[in-house]
């Protein structure tokens, strides 16, 4: 079949693996719901961890979807052929359902058979698990594969390191992997060529992940008792492969909004190298910035954990784009060429388009004033310093404090200049703002599933009860912009226009409280979205009509939509202690909370 456009490319693989009996699941949010460890939905396997961990989906074991997700630990590689903040993934998953048989065979037809992508099956190679102390060689999916007719030259076992899924902390669900490869047309980089070089003659398009192991605290390995699928198709990078592009911003999911910026500008998309760099780095920064503004659980620029990101995004988008002459207020024109090419795909992105492209010119608006004075002091700072000299923490901090600099602007400009910065120093003086440092951010972007302990469960229960009360209090149109649960505190922010009176907050706390000590038994019913709605729950309503929900109603105090994990009973709670209310950015409160030991 001959694919030529990302829409297509969608379509067909949810068509493929519909008819393979899975349920086709809408994207969830790119905000990851009480997961500490990742400030965005970095995989497809995310919004999916309490059924991974075992507890029933509502839409059964057999799953797919297209989930939005957002990886920025390696931001500074953006502007190459191949690297995205936002990108869409393909996904298909077993919940304890088939395993390895039919991943792989599935995947081998959806991959050459002519009524599906059609690949060449010479230009195709896979890896597979090679074994180590801890689990054995992977010859049940290298066998598999040679059911299909690969030839044992295009196999490949690589270790843990290539070929190994999670868990990122010292225990949960993990598992072998096998990787599907497109043969590129470069040559070996030598005799042990493989798909674990980086020399470009293998380039990853699918890989489906085996969990069939659970990693206990001592080190050891158990067999895990459900074992799950969770494959993964990089949207971006295969439709890439199919149409022959020479990088992912050469395919139509950039083609517009390149042609906007060239529009703009002037200037043409590949006519010199770094004229390209900027053109990349601007359509992809705006489009994750579009994406995380149209959420659902849509953040605004601030100076801690994902607005910070959003803000740095927005303005380096804005810097690269003074670099080539993009006009000032720019930002929302090209947004609106994103919205109009993602609102078929995800909904809630045109039903927010007012809100993305008023939080676009406000934040470019505030940078464009900071920005030309910063620029001013960083040249009077660097004009001081000799070649090779190094940029001192305390200036970099003061760069950002007084001139709205994001450290890493501040880097990369040093870096176009030979010098280098004290990130260490910065970062220093950077802790008492509580922001992102730029070390922080690479582990909390490493992933991982999320603690789903007997605590975790309580305090999410103690968010659900949180909601309510201030809804109750302040108005309904409260909603939830995002939470955070670490094994010590909750963290909740919700939609509100000022800071709270100590009344209010004493009056939610007492409301929580009440809750807590009428011991309400915690019931979960299975429910179409329009269901839901009817019983008054509230939620998100993320989910396409039709879909079954879960609906958790704690007695008279809370009914929502919500997949876990959850206490059995409100008094498990003990208490509920507000312990801080404050600005979590335009429009949104932040509430830090903890319950009774």
């Amino acid at each position: 079949m001959n694919i030529t456009s990302a829409k297509e490319l969608r379509a067909l693989f949810l068509k493929f693996f519909e008819e393979k009996g899975h349920a086709v699941i809408p994207s969830a949010s790119v905000i990851p719901e009480n997961d500490p460890t990742v400030l965005f939905t970095t995989a497809g396997m995310h919004p999916l961890v309490p059924y991974l961990m075992g507890a029933r989906h509502p839409m059964g074991t057999r799953l797919t979807d297209v989930q939005k997700c957002i990886r920025t630990g390696d931001i500074d590689e953006v502007g190459d052929a191949s690297h995205c903040t936002f990108f869409e993934m393909l996904g298909n998953w077993s919940l304890g359902d088939y395993f390895k048989r039919e991943a792989i065979s599935w995947s081998w037809e959806f991959l050459t058979s002519p009524d599906w992508l059609g690949l060449d099956k010479d230009r195709l190679a896979f890896s597979v698990f090679a074994g180590d102390e801890n689990a054995p060689r992977d010859e049940e999916a290298a066998n598999l594969w040679r059911e299909m007719g690969v030839k044992d030259d295009h196999i490949f076992y690589l270790p843990k390191k290539n070929n190994w899924w999670g868990p990122a902390g010292m225990s949960g669900p993990c598992g072998p992997d096998t990787e599907m490869f497109i043969i590129t047309d470069k040559e070996p980089c030598g005799p042990d060529c493989s798909p674990a070089c980086d020399c470009g003659r293998y380039l990853e398009i699918w890989n489906d992940v085996f969990m069939q192991y659970d990693k206990q605290a001592d080190g050891s390995f158990l067999p895990l008792k459900q074992k799950n699928v969770d494959t993964g198709m990089g949207l971006e990078r295969t439709i890439g492969v199919l149409t022959g592009a020479k990088s992912v911003y050469e395919t139509d999911l950039f083609s517009d909004i390149l042609a906007k910026i060239a529009e703009l500008t002037g200037k043409k998309y590949g006519e010199d190298e770094e004229t390209t760099r900027s053109f990349r780095i601007i359509a992809d920064h705006l489009r994750t910035a579009t994406i995380i503004l149209g959420d659902v659980k849509g953040v605004t620029p601030s100076n801690v954990d994902q607005g910070y990101v959003l803000r740095r995004l927005i303005r380096r988008a804005v810097r690269h784009g003074m670099k080539i002459g993009l006009p000032e207020n720019a930002t929302a024109d090209i947004a609106e060429v994103i919205v109009n090419q993602y609102k078929d795909v995800y909904p809630e992105i045109k039903e927010r388009e007012a809100h993305v492209l008023e939080q676009l010119r406000l934040e470019e608006g505030r940078f464009q004033r900071t920005l030309k004075q910063g620029m001013r002091e960083f040249e009077k700072l660097v004009s001081r310093l000799g070649e090779n000299s190094q940029i001192d923490g305390a200036s970099a901090f003061k760069l950002y404090d007084t001139y709205g600099f994001p450290v890493e602007i501040t880097m990369e400009m040093a870096k176009e200049r030979g010098l280098t910065v004290d990130e260490a120093g910065f970062e220093e003086r950077f802790k008492q703002h509580q922001a992102t440092s730029h070390a922080g951010a690479e582990q909390r972007f490493k992933g991982g599933l999320a603690d789903h302990s007997v605590e975790t469960a309580r305090l999410h229960t103690a968010t659900h009860l949180l909601h309510a009360a201030l809804r109750k209090v302040l108005g309904d149109e409260v909603t939830q912009k995002g939470s955070n649960i670490t094994a010590e505190r909750l963290r909740f922010d919700f939609s509100f226009s000022r800071k709270m009176t100590k009344e209010e907050i004493a009056q939610v706390e007492q409301l929580v409280n009440e809750a807590i000590q009428a011991g309400a038994e915690i019931t979960c019913e299975e429910m179409t979205v329009d269901e839901a709605k009817a019983q008054g729950a509230i939620g998100l309503f993320e989910s396409k009509y039709g879909e079954r929900v879960k609906v958790y109603t704690m007695g008279p105090f809370s009914k929502e939509i919500c997949g876990g994990p959850h206490a059995g009973n409100t008094a498990e709670l003990k208490s509920f202690k507000i312990k801080k209310e404050e600005s979590s950015s335009a429009g949104v409160r932040r509430i830090k909370a903890v319950i009774g030991q």
